[in-house]
């Protein structure tokens, strides 16, 4: 049989996957874990929550977009040959059909099945006397209150509701006289979606029931008929003008209040809402009818991880401890465990502590001179940002690099950025047209005669709270090359400079596209003369034509290359004269899979690299990011043999096919199961115990 002649025109549309629509797939491998009944029921709720707000954003910022660009006539078409009206009919359909799925798992599967669990939603006509009262306490003390009924006439045009607004349209007649009315009433997002009912067991009204039932009491005189439920979505992505910005905190301050106003891009409406209501708000919006979608129940259900995050733990995952790394066992400093050698931190199996403790202990060491640190999403009462704040007061020379362009983050960071002002760190909010998206955090310190840089560069954010359900690397060096790299990334980024020359770091946006595609294309080479060549690499998106392309030619050279690619991917794995020696899988699980790995095989020099940036253009070309090498042969392989415990998963696991389907890989007589995910676990149990 003849080899199969290599694909000539690489480019060809044909080879890459849509963007958009393979973002969708990753939102449904996420139902899937939805739907999967081995998941404990919380936890398929959960699953339920995070696709609802996943696909919220989706619409407010990529449909949203798509739609901008057909008003505005644009017919550009994207590297797999899609225009925009082409892109926005696919998505359409797939997103209907995935909506109904996701209600039908919802209403059908996993709300019936925790009700059995004593998780109940229970409608008020069920409710006994007690349940009455304490509901209708609720309604006059707590919900009445907030409530702002608005009609609907000649009088009362139709109100510009915010984005996301959940709403209901009332039909309301007068006591006195045989008169149709029109309301409307916004369901607060400022008390919780489910009142707890008093009694034994996890029984709730949920918010909009109480709503509706009680609504007449907002109509003295008239009677509410019926009542039908309706959410809105808008346009949310918005560019700033940041070179005629003055001042970068007012003008985002001002564009994130104009967010909640923008163009609406989606409807969805309750399925008992007549036709002719459903088209008055169509119109009174401006929608298409593909951009309308008809639910049977239950609007706004990224609001249920209030009910995922019931403490019941037979419904749950099990628990887990997490540690310290081993290194830092039997030392009084953390300085003097990394002055011993580099350390990893694999997260959430190492606590956030390995990092805030450092942070924490250069606040206050007295031989710390300076710190310096980027800030992208810190999260809420942020202990990173009081350790910041305890240094500058305790006279450090602190520098925080605030990113106040990350996206549903803006307020906030604005919020921390004027906290840190006011304590006397100095706040530096990045390039105008870049996104500072690297995590780096520079510590100098005064050791004898000698000044010492100690660095952690990581590939998620400084945050304790996503630190415990995202997967994510950190390297603590004092690597003096390293430490010379990352003073001038933060001269760069703070000053004027045109470094385009570092010494061990990859940045983006000066020198990390090239130095990935010389990479790709040395293995290419090693191939070419009939050397090994493999390539590893684990990221959250795969986008980059330019490195797509790059991945075809090394395959066809022979190079193998997998590829454990958590969401978006445009790469056509396993086409027969272009990418057959190319593997894409994605693990979705318990944990969100954050954390960026890239392996080269070099000649058996194996070069590892980790760090924040995706292959994505965004990432090579508008963001400022940094990959970091691991250079002690003992870390390469705690890294590596992780990520191949991620090519050996075969519970989680989702195999990307040529023609765009994701499958379960098949296990082979005798193999045993593998989650990725639980062996951590247990691997990380094992050493909590070992030592003691």
């Amino acid at each position: 049989m003849s080899e199969p002649s290599p694909v000539s025109d690489l480019r060809d549309p044909q080879n890459f996957f849509n963007r958009e629509l393979s973002w969708l797939k990753f939102n449904e491998r996420v139902l899937e874990e939805a739907a999967d009944e081995t998941n404990p029921l919380l936890e398929r709720l959960k699953f339920l929550a995070i696709f609802s707000t996943n696909l919220d954003e989706f619409i407010m910022i990529r449909y949203a977009g798509l739609k901008e660009q057909l008003d505005a006539g644009i017919a550009k078409l994207t590297f797999d040959g899609l225009s925009p009206a082409e892109q926005l009919n696919a998505i359409s359909k797939d997103l209907h059909d995935l909506v109904s799925k996701h209600r039908k798992i919802l209403g059908d599967d996993v709300l019936p099945a925790l009700c059995k669990q004593g998780v109940c939603l229970v409608p008020m006509h069920e409710l006994n006397n007690t349940e009455q009262e304490a509901v209708q306490g609720f309604f006059h003390s707590e919900l009445f209150p907030v409530l702002t009924p608005l009609a609907v006439d000649s009088g009362h045009p139709f109100p510009r509701l915010p984005n996301l607004s959940f709403c209901f349209l009332l039909e309301v007649k007068d006591n006195k006289k045989d008169d149709l009315k029109i309301a409307l009433v916004q369901v607060p997002n400022v008390l919780p979606r489910f009142f707890a009912l008093p009694g034994k067991g996890s029984r709730f009204v949920i918010l909009e029931d109480i709503l509706t039932h009680y609504a007449g009491e907002l109509f003295p005189g008239y009677s509410v008929k019926k009542a039908h439920a309706f959410r809105i979505t808008r346009n949310a992505d918005f560019e700033i003008a940041e070179d005629e910005a003055d001042d970068l905190l007012l003008v985002i301050e001002d564009e994130v209040r104009r967010r909640r106003w923008g163009d609406a891009v989606r409807l969805e409406v309750s399925k008992s809402m007549p036709r002719k209501w459903r088209d008055y708000l169509r119109d009174n919006l401006e929608l298409s009818e593909e951009d309308v979608y008809e639910i049977p129940h239950y609007l706004n259900v990224g609001a249920f991880m209030e009910l995922a995050s019931l403490d019941i733990p037979e419904l749950k995952d099990p628990p887990f401890v997490t540690r310290l790394p081993t290194e830092y066992r039997n030392e009084t400093s953390i300085f003097d465990a990394i002055h011993k050698g580099d350390i990893l931190i694999h997260h959430p199996f190492h606590a956030f502590d390995a990092v805030l403790n450092l942070i924490e202990e250069a606040a206050d060491d007295p031989n710390v001179m300076a710190i310096k640190q980027t800030l992208y999403r810190v999260g809420r009462q942020s202990p990173v940002v009081a350790a910041l704040m305890r240094a500058a007061g305790n006279g450090k020379l602190v520098t925080a690099l605030v990113e106040l362009k990350a996206r549903f983050d803006e307020e906030n960071n604005i919020g921390w950025a004027r906290e840190l002002e006011r304590s006397g760190v100095h706040v530096v909010y990045g390039f105008p047209g870049l996104k500072t998206h690297c995590k780096t955090l520079l510590i100098v310190r005064r050791e004898g005669s000698e000044i010492k840089r100690y660095v952690h560069l990581g590939t998620g954010n400084y945050n304790k709270g996503t630190s415990t359900i995202y997967t994510d690397f950190g390297l603590l060096t004092c690597d003096p090359q390293i430490g010379k790299d990352a003073s001038e990334l933060f001269n760069y980024l703070t000053g004027f400079s045109k470094q385009d020359n570092w010494r061990k770091l990859w940045v983006a946006p000066e020198t990390l596209k090239n130095k990935t595609l010389e990479a790709i294309q040395e293995e290419r080479d090693f191939a070419l003369a009939g050397k090994p060549a493999q390539i590893i690499a684990k990221m959250n998106a795969l986008v980059d034509p330019d490195v797509i392309t790059a991945l075809y030619e090394a395959s066809q050279a022979g190079v193998k290359i997998d590829l454990v690619v958590r969401g978006i991917c445009c790469l056509r794995p396993g086409v027969k004269g272009l990418s057959e020696t190319i593997t894409v899988r994605s693990v979705v699980g318990r944990f969100l899979e954050h954390s960026r790995v890239y392996y080269f095989h070099h000649g058996g020099r194996e070069d590892v690299y980790i760090g924040s940036a995706d292959w994505m253009q965004r990432n090579l070309t508008r963001r400022v990011e940094a990959l970091a090498p691991i250079q002690e042969e003992r870390l390469k392989k705690k890294i590596m043999d992780i990520v191949e415990l991620y090519m050996r998963d075969n519970q989680k696991a989702r195999m990307l096919k040529a023609d765009g389907r994701y499958t379960r890989p098949k296990r082979q007589p005798g193999q045993h199961r593998l989650n990725a995910q639980e062996r951590l676990l247990e691997q990380s149990a094992r050493r909590l115990a070992e030592a003691g």
